[in-house]
């Protein structure tokens, strides 16, 4: 690991260790890929505590860690959480703001790098703020509730385009992924192979990126192009994209799957 990458694992177990000594919730910042992998392979110098990962939604990117002391997870597993159910009335410390342009005549195409720009303009980090989610009826952004008013107060354009930032219940909160459904067929389900017909490469085109340290499963690097997939596993591709392995729909005569894949747009 690098030198920033060992300084965070030691933040995290540092978080870790405060929670186990106050006995209360502690929680990360928002955390990338590459963070979240750290979080994953240190897991043993975790195991006094209970973690709960949550980004806002259940598919997230970019997700905060608690941890929980055993004072407070009785009966509760380590593991994701689709809702961000905390025991004891805690609540993860982020909210849900959606920005909508004020002229929708005078609206410029914007675009998730747009967005990210114009929050970090105003002097918010990148590690208060949560995924980006670009719909039909405005942008939606978790941000840190120490940052949100900070946030709506500031964010008034986006390029050309003035806009309006508020607080939306983050209860109600619901948003479903448009993504391309590929069929095609594979030898294996090998993650080389998987990577080739979702972004439509040959495999030793792409073999580089996984050697690289460019994909993630399930939010874990992964090193090795003999990875072999399972059903639901949800691949990050750096500079590519990200698509879903949904399942294998048939083998042919020749021994080859039939599978079908998301590709997230």
């Amino acid at each position: 690991m690098t030198k920033d990458e060992v300084l965070f694992q030691r933040r995290v177990i540092d978080l870790a260790n405060l929670a186990d000594r106050r006995s209360m919730i502690m929680f990360s910042d928002f955390l990338n890929l590459n963070e979240l992998n750290i979080y994953h392979s240190s897991k043993k110098e975790l195991a006094f505590v209970t973690c709960r990962l949550f980004g806002g939604y259940e598919t997230a990117e970019r997700q905060m860690i608690a941890f929980i002391p055993d004072a407070l997870s009785y009966d509760m597993e380590d593991t994701e959480t689709k809702d961000g159910s905390l025991p004891y009335g805690w609540e993860f410390p982020f909210v849900c703001i959606c920005i909508r342009p004020l002229h929708e005549k005078y609206t410029d195409k914007l675009t998730h790098r747009d967005f990210l720009g114009a929050i970090l303009n105003i002097g918010i980090e990148r590690n208060k703020i949560g995924d980006i989610l670009l719909t039909d009826d405005g942008t939606y952004v978790f941000c840190h509730e120490t940052m949100a008013e900070l946030l709506c107060r500031e964010l008034t354009h986006i390029r050309h385009t003035s806009v309006a930032a508020q607080i939306t219940d983050l209860d109600s909160f619901s948003w479903q992924p448009v993504y391309e459904t590929i069929h095609g067929t594979v030898a294996s389900l090998r993650l080389d192979s998987l990577l080739s017909l979702a972004f439509g490469s040959s495999r030793s085109s792409l073999t580089s990126l996984v050697e690289n340290g460019s994909i993630y499963v399930n939010g874990r690097l992964t090193t090795s192009n003999g990875y072999k997939l399972k059903n639901g596993d949800i691949i990050s591709a750096r500079g590519y994209g990200k698509f879903q392995f949904c399942s294998v729909l048939s083998e042919t005569r020749k021994g080859r799957l039939s599978v079908e894949i998301k590709r997230y747009k």
